[in-house]
């Protein structure tokens, strides 16, 4: 912790040198310069009156970057440390709706371009999704007979006459699906899917925006889902674009999603329906959550298609952002989604604006993405002056941010002073050329070590007594029919390897094997089906690269256990086997999470509850408390199978069964299973079993399971399946002298570690 905090403090005091003294050292150079002094004779007393402010502030210094550091911790507690500041500059333009009437025309675009390059400008943001229609030629809008009216004087593609002209220039074109979620109620959209449609809690459909009344598409529906999903990758695909940009209208206002679909939904995942209070925090965050598994599935996609494309958001500040609007910004940025952040900052007074642009989230973002403030320009009826463009610009510069004005126009057609006067200004803000190159923009990783999953107590599909489920999604294909949806499927701490059945594929994007694999599961019962790679998201965390995945497509039951769940009439919902132990190439998918969330996790159950349990990805050495440590054996490296393996079966544990033979005996062998129901002993000699029978145990039967000042379980049998109910079973071919596992009930009085590093499980007493 101290080492973190210095390290952090040091970074903290490098920006607050910069924010501090950059300004005044500037003026003080400025002054000499404009004195004609000659910089040897004065270089030497600037300097040491420079480093003699710098050390009687130092004091000071110390004391802002100690609070500040416990400003950041507070608000990131889990964020791991962040990567020097990138050196790419945000210099950007919006080309909105208002300016497609310069647009239009092919001289005035290639003008256009020339004069943003000469100025020293890096990028465009064209619009291309405004109004419920599209600004270039689409062919989803034309399967779903919405027109086309945006062409250009002679019938051009405008937007591609933008991408062209600005690519000769040196400028990146990042398309900008400017109205996201939001719609027209007046539009063919809207009136050709009145479904596809949320509201508010009193029926009403619309909301006021700086754009009139509109509509709000359900971003939570899967069909509104495909079709934002078909029109980004049209733009992708069509214009080979240098990335895509969405801003505060992807998202949801905070009253809405009390239509029918997201009533159902919601209930059917909580159990609830939605509160009244659409400021809930539980529904706030559970429709912010979705919206967000939308971005990180859209950003995947994009990425499949052009892995170096520029992932942009441009909201608004984080606060107004979450708590009114459902977008969790900063939570995508952790993630690792977004590559650049323009956040808009509309504001007159100086004050106000750098107040914006200083908030914690901001210095955290810059530290990890070109980040940029969004800047007023002007507009048609409210134009903005060159003299408080400037004194923003150069306070975001002074801060190490970039800029996005919005918009072109008003740079200098529609503005209160003369174009020459503006340009010259923009010249002046802009000396150096600062051109951008997408070649380096590399998938990052999370900026967090650690993150919390909800263990959901019912799957999607069918019924089981008792069980921990984890919600796993596939992203669908661009085109594809499949609309990505997660569902939640079994977690297994006592195999390895994600298995679906075929359905839950839909038309995902799969590499497939031609390499059948069977499975037998502890109960007996035999999976069989194809290995295929893909792309996978457990909860809002997508894996770094494909991980395999068997495709069930046959079960059944061994003789000797002929009453497994193939048999049970349930039907298969899936498994994430999240064990070590890999037997083939189907290993535990946990493996290809990104950074440090790959090195093992922790189980929280639920206590028997009706309540969500938590699995915690990423161990550090704070969640990591409390646990004491048993240690697996390693295993020898299955070629294709990353990591170390490790047989997770625990050794020298001690039974004592009431009845039998087994008093105080510690050389048994267990295994913690979250997906096995009921507790099981296994002896592999009768005499062991001493006058007990196969079966079940009774209440007279006692039991005590553990390792020596590791953990000490006891359970008294009984008739409730998952919590008391134990077998014992007999069996001269068994490989162990005396296995034990104890079933989910374990997990209601320990919480378990699994370190796929060091080879050790943990537990942790909930007592």
């Amino acid at each position: 912790m101290t080492i973190q905090f210095w390290e952090k403090s040091r970074e903290i005091n490098t920006t607050l040198i910069n924010l501090l003294f950059k300004p005044l050292r500037r003026r003080v150079l400025l002054a000499v310069d404009s004195l004609h002094l000659a910089s040897q004779q004065t270089s030497p007393l600037i300097h040491q009156g420079w480093w003699l402010l710098k050390k009687r502030l130092l004091p000071l210094l110390c004391l802002i970057s100690f609070f500040a550091v416990l400003l950041l911790n507070s608000f990131a507690p889990a964020l791991a440390q962040l990567p020097p500041q990138p050196r790419q500059e945000i210099r950007g333009v919006w080309l909105s709706g208002n300016d497609f009437s310069v647009f239009r025309n092919r001289s005035q675009v290639q003008a256009a371009m020339s004069q943003l390059r000469q100025l020293n400008f890096n990028t465009v943001y064209p619009v291309v999704w405004n109004d419920g229609y599209t600004q270039y030629p689409s062919a989803t809008m034309q399967k779903m007979g919405i027109p086309f009216f945006f062409k250009g004087i002679d019938g051009q593609d405008v937007i591609a006459d933008i991408i062209t002209q600005a690519r000769k220039q040196g400028l990146l074109a990042i398309p900008w699906f400017e109205f996201g979620f939001m719609v027209p109620l007046t539009s063919e959209l809207a009136s050709s899917h009145p479904d596809w449609l949320t509201q508010k809690g009193d029926g009403t459909q619309t909301s006021i925006s700086a754009a009139g009344e509109v509509a709000w598409l359900n971003p939570f529906h899967p069909e509104v889902q495909k079709f934002i999903r078909e029109l980004v990758m049209e733009v992708m695909t069509q214009y080979d674009a240098d990335g895509v940009q969405f801003d505060d209208h992807t998202s949801l206002p905070v009253d809405f999603g009390y239509d029918k679909y997201t009533i159902s939904l919601y209930t059917q995942e909580t159990g609830n329906p939605p509160p009244p209070n659409p400021q809930a925090q539980a529904w706030i965050k559970w429709r912010a959550d979705k919206i967000t598994a939308f971005m990180v599935d859209l950003q995947q996609t994009v990425k499949a298609r052009k892995p170096n494309a520029i992932f942009s958001v441009a909201p608004n500040y984080y606060n107004f952002a979450y708590k009114m609007q459902l977008q969790d910004w900063l939570n995508w940025v952790r993630l690792g989604i977004v590559d650049e952040l323009v956040m808009q900052v509309y504001r007159n007074d100086l004050e106000s604006f750098i107040a914006q642009i200083t908030r914690p989230e901001i210095l955290e973002t810059q530290q990890i993405i070109p980040t940029g403030i969004g800047i007023m320009a002007g507009l048609r009826n409210r134009p903005v002056s060159i003299p408080q463009i400037q004194s923003q610009v150069e306070a975001a510069q002074q801060r190490g941010l970039g800029i996005g004005f919005f918009y072109y126009e008003s740079l200098w057609d529609i503005a209160p002073e003369p174009a020459a006067q503006r340009q010259s200004a923009f010249a002046a803000l802009f000396p150096n050329s600062a051109l951008r190159d997408i070649s380096q923009n590399i998938p990052r990783k999370p900026t967090f070590n650690t993150i919390s999953l909800p263990l959901y107590p019912k799957p999607s599909l069918g019924q089981r007594v008792r069980g921990y489920f984890l919600e796993v999604a596939m992203p669908a294909a661009s085109f594809a029919n499949a609309n990505g949806q997660p569902r939640r499927i079994l977690l297994d701490t006592g195999s390895a390897g994600l298995r679906v059945p075929k359905e839950f594929l839909g038309n995902a994007p799969i590499q497939k094997t031609g390499q059948n694999i069977k499975e037998v599961l502890s109960d007996g019962t035999i999976l069989e089906g194809e290995l295929v790679y893909t792309n996978v998201r457990f909860g809002l965390i997508p894996t770094a690269e494909p991980v395999p995945v068997q495709v069930v497509t046959s079960r059944q039951c061994t003789a000797q256990k002929p009453n497994c769940s193939a048999n049970s009439g349930v039907p298969f919902s899936g498994i994430i086997g999240v064990n070590y132990f890999e037997k083939s190439l189907l290993y535990n998918p946990l493996r290809k999470l990104p950074g440090n969330l790959s090195n093992g996790f922790i189980v929280i159950g639920n206590g028997g509850s009706n309540n969500n349990g938590s699995l915690i990805l990423g161990l550090t050495a704070e969640n990591q408390a409390g646990f004491k440590m048993a240690s697996w054996s390693q295993q020898p490296e299955i070629n294709g199978v990353p990591g170390k393996r490790w047989d997770s079966r625990l050794s020298k544990v001690c039974l004592t069964i009431a009845g039998s033979s087994a008093k105080n005996s510690c050389n048994g062998t267990m295994v913690a299973d979250t997906a096995t129901i009921n507790g099981l002993t296994e002896f592999k000699s009768a005499s062991t079993a001493g006058k007990l029978k196969p079966g079940l145990l009774r209440s007279a039967n006692a039991l005590k399971v553990g390792i020596n000042g590791i953990f000490d379980y006891s359970l008294t049998p009984g008739t409730r399946d998952g919590f008391n109910r134990w077998n014992l079973s007999i069996s001269p071919q068994a490989e162990l002298t005396t296995f034990v596992n104890p079933g989910i009930a374990l997990f209601d009085k320990y919480d378990v570690l699994f370190d796929s590093v060091n080879g050790k499980q943990g537990f942790r007493s909930r007592r």
